[in-house]
């Protein structure tokens, strides 16, 4: 899966999981402020993860998680 399908996709359930606006997203943004995580989201969003890329994910995963690029990076490493 290229990284174009994998930001589409992740966009995608952000919008319409966690009902971020479109135009909130952008590469550089902060994943916490952005997506306004409290720690039963973040569930919610290891979930998505794991239903939509059918990768495992676990804490220690986001430790050097800033912005929704580190997100996508994140996910395109796990998928290699």
């Amino acid at each position: 899966m290229d990284k174009e399908v994998i930001i589409e996709k992740i966009n995608n359930f952000l919008v319409e999981e966690f009902e971020v606006e479109e135009d909130d997203i952008a590469p550089e943004a902060g994943l916490k402020e952005t997506l306004e995580l409290d720690s039963l989201d973040f569930v919610d969003l290891v979930v998505a993860i794991e239903s939509n890329f059918g990768v495992k994910l676990v804490g220690e995963d986001f430790v050097n998680v800033k912005t929704l690029q580190d997100f996508y990076t994140l996910i395109e490493h796990k998928l290699s």
